[in-house]
């Protein structure tokens, strides 16, 4: 492996997550051979949640060097060179940039819920779903409110996209993310004619000139510059040259961290948000304001049901608890006992409710942040149904919204789940089979998440750019990297799935919403 890191071959996929930015490299069998993390958390900046330009610069250059340290302690090996590299983040929010590149108002991330207005106007403009978190949302947003900077806006992006453009200097993005700025015309592949030119005839001008290049998984997006490399490594040690792929969001290498971009199959991807992508076999009849039409890599459409929260507030018990529970060298640690002592709990928790909004949760209808603990008179109030509620409150807003592609009869062969939550085996994926009633399907990588799946879409776009494979996408997927995968399917129960109907039920009457 030593040689093989060496020689430059190695891939590196980095995502930057809500509260991680994370750096793996891989080989050329599609193993993680060393990975890096840096941890970093949203900041409340007058009232919006945002990032600023030098924490992502200071957080991927820590993942980067971690993930070098990495392969250097497992393999003796100096990285200096990388086959390929690719770039995905949080997807959508607001970037805005001037003629000199500079950025004009703070980071606006997808979980500010601030541009109903413009979201409402758009939608019935467009005749499509405009969500709130989404870049054209936000753009509109700041013309209506008259905003200073709005007439200093020449380019805009998101974060995957401004990271991809300080390592190659393009402005480009993959088809996924940009669907998440602008509506996608799948027939193109291209940002959508029709609604550009309603657009533009709105507001004047031309929208198309400050948006992204769009390309699609396996097209070039460049490659490293010399001034990328040393952004992204000061040390000088990072060679430049590497084939860079489509940056994308997290949602499209949610879909190829779990083979899910082909029709009728579909993927959960749950972490700091959670969202299910069902990549749809045809157009859906109706538009909805819980459901958001987007593509895959590759841009075939794809219904995306998006809640703000999920794991948040487990990680806050989670991190109180620390202080309760002993965790021995070598023991279970506290995710995991927490998990295990969810299994004990009541299939409807007891009566037992958590509400984890951290922020506004347009799914459900809750406008703004909402944090709380209910039980009926009768509940059983025990660390079990307290567990279970918790874990079951991170699937609810995903269930309501889920709901809604059932009476559209948009049919699912497969679901596939990934990220941390699934790791302890069994728990999580259980309670979210039988409160989506359907079997879910979690692979070997369920953990690795999005950063493995950015890894896995620059090999390939390495390998197309070199001629070495012609095969589509989703045809890659399933003949290399997931051909032998280890993979367990849970189907729902009967008794979970009627205790999570009533976990529903008391849900929302917590939240004010029956």
């Amino acid at each position: 492996m030593k040689d093989f890191i060496e020689a430059g071959k190695a891939v590196m996929g980095i995502e930057f997550g809500s509260t991680r930015i994370k750096a793996v490299l891989v080989d050329d069998g599609f193993q993680v051979i060393a990975q890096g993390a840096h941890d970093w958390e949203n900041k409340l900046v007058d009232g919006v949640w945002s990032y600023s330009l030098e924490d992502i610069e200071s957080g991927v250059r820590d993942a980067y060097a971690k993930c070098v340290a990495d392969a250097a302690a497992k393999y003796g090996a100096r990285l200096t060179k990388l086959a390929a590299l690719g770039v995905s983040g949080m997807m959508h929010g607001y970037l805005p940039f001037d003629e000199g590149g500079n950025l004009l108002v703070p980071f606006r991330t997808w979980r500010n819920v601030m541009t109903a207005e413009a979201a409402a106007e758009l939608s019935s403009l467009f005749r499509f779903n405009i969500p709130q978190r989404w870049s054209i949302a936000h753009y509109y947003q700041a013309i209506l409110k008259n905003e200073p900077h709005v007439a200093s806006v020449r380019w805009l992006t998101t974060l995957a996209g401004y990271v991809h453009y300080r390592l190659t200097g393009e402005n480009v993005m993959g088809v996924g993310e940009a669907s998440g700025m602008f509506p996608i015309d799948p027939a193109t592949g291209d940002y959508n004619a029709r609604m550009l030119a309603a657009f533009d005839a709105k507001v004047g001008g031309s929208l198309k000139e400050k948006l992204p290049r769009v390309l699609k998984a396996g097209e070039k997006a460049g490659v490293l510059t010399a001034r990328g490399a040393q952004w992204l490594d000061p040390t000088g040690a990072l060679q430049p040259g590497a084939v860079m792929a489509p940056p994308e969001g997290d949602a499209g290498t949610g879909m190829v961290a779990t083979n899910a971009v082909a029709p009728k199959t579909g993927n959960v991807s749950a972490g700091t948000s959670i969202f299910a992508m069902i990549v749809l076999e045809q157009a859906m009849k109706g538009y909805y304001p819980e459901i958001d039409v987007v593509t895959t890599p590759c841009g075939d459409e794809v219904a995306m049901v998006h809640c703000n929260n999920c794991t948040n507030e487990i990680n806050a018990w989670a991190e109180l608890f620390k202080g309760v529970f002993t965790q021995k060298e070598g023991g279970p640690n506290i995710y995991a006992t927490l998990f295990n002592a969810s299994l004990k709990g009541d299939a409807d928790c007891g009566g037992v409710v958590v509400v984890p909004f951290l922020s506004g949760e347009p799914v459900t209808g809750v406008a703004d942040a909402m944090l709380k603990v209910v039980r009926q008179p009768d509940a059983t109030f025990s660390l079990a149904n307290f567990m279970r509620a918790q874990i079951y409150s991170a699937f609810v807003s995903l269930k309501i919204g889920m709901d809604i592609l059932s009476r559209e009869n948009v049919t699912i062969d497969s679901l596939m789940g990934h990220g941390g939550i699934f790791k302890d085996r069994g728990i999580a994926q259980q309670y979210l089979a039988d409160a989506l009633k359907t079997s879910i399907t979690c692979l070997s990588t369920a953990s690795e998440g999005g950063p493995w799946g950015m890894a896995v879409l620059a090999a390939y776009a390495k390998r197309r750019s070199d001629g070495a494979e012609s095969r589509s996408l989703g045809d890659f997927l399933s003949g290399a990297v997931f051909k032998d995968a280890a993979r367990e399917t849970l189907a729902p129960t009967a008794d979970g799935m009627a205790g999570f109907d009533r976990y529903v039920a008391n849900f929302k009457a917590a939240i004010g919403k029956n």
